[in-house]
């Protein structure tokens, strides 16, 4: 079984990380700020201090930190994985950053005989603590094969979509229709509740329907209650869309409402909600509808 090596403690890295240790495999792990990685080491992980150090006990390097220049550090910064990767050796980048960077990250990578596939992935907190991630893999397919045995430790869907950088642009049309989907569910409860609906009922009633979904089911609640605990940060939601914004201007695709959910996010992060569950795109729907709190 190989040695895997974990970078980042994060709330999903950590309950992944978890899950890695739980599927028996000989498990490493480092976060940037010391103290996160309590789950994993209880389970027989290995704390380090540097990724160099990781990477050097570690056949299998999985990342899963917030944005490109996170992956960077940690892959070429100094004492960075690349410095302790040997010839052989292979990184799982599990966090969400633009297909563009993952490309240029795997071809340094490979330049040292280091394999590399992007492997974002869906589903949240839960999905990281359950192990019923949806991952989205870019690679060749024999890097895909490699992956798969450490990956089905922490997701359950696992889906090629082609070479380095594919998975990331499918995690970006994820985010895109995520952000619909969020938006629209937001619309819906606030005007069942300004037309006198009962919420609760309302949600009941449309989960037998054709407006079924995962949003409507697991965060309508949060929207009626105007509170929102953390799933899913909307600041790194914001991220994730501007990355889809982007390679839709590259690509030449309109993403009108994609774009609408990025300026609502940009305001409640300015307002001082970053942190919380991105379904507080309630909270701009429900004040711009003379709705309390």
């Amino acid at each position: 079984m190989e040695r895997v090596g974990f970078v980042g403690m994060g709330t999903m890295g950590v309950a992944m990380a978890a899950n890695v240790a739980r599927a028996g495999f000989p498990l490493t792990v480092w976060n940037r700020t010391p103290g996160r990685a309590g789950p994993a080491v209880d389970l027989g992980a290995t704390e380090v201090k540097t990724p160099r150090e990781l990477a050097a006990a570690s056949d299998v390097i999985v990342i899963c930190v917030s944005d490109t220049p996170d992956v960077e550090a940690a892959l070429f910064g100094p004492d960075g994985v690349a410095a302790g990767a040997r010839p052989g050796s292979f990184v799982i980048d599990c966090s969400t950053i633009s297909p563009s960077a993952s490309r240029g990250f795997a071809e340094r990578l490979r330049a040292q005989g280091v394999g590399f596939v992007d492997a974002p992935v869906s589903g949240g907190s839960e999905g990281a603590q359950k192990a019923t991630l949806t991952i989205f893999v870019g690679g060749s397919e024999a890097d895909f094969e490699r992956s798969k045995a450490v990956l089905g430790a922490m997701g359950k869907t696992i889906n090629r979509m082609g070479p380095v950088g594919a998975g990331q642009a499918a995690k970006a049309v994820n985010q895109v229709i995520l952000a619909g989907a969020y938006l629209g569910v937001a619309e819906g409860i606030v005007l069942g509740i300004k037309a006198g609906l009962d919420p609760e009922q309302l949600v009941q009633a449309l989960s037998g329907g054709a407006a079924r979904s995962w949003v409507l089911e697991n965060r309508s609640g949060r929207m009626i209650a105007n509170d929102y605990p953390l799933g899913f940060k909307t600041s790194l939601h914001l991220k994730d869309l501007n990355i889809a914004l982007e390679l839709a201007r590259q690509v030449g695709a309109a993403l009108p409402i994609a774009a609408i959910v990025s300026q609502i996010e940009t305001g409640l992060v300015a307002q001082g909600h970053a942190d919380e569950d991105m379904s507080s795109v309630a909270r701009t729907i429900r004040a711009l509808s003379g709705l309390e709190g």
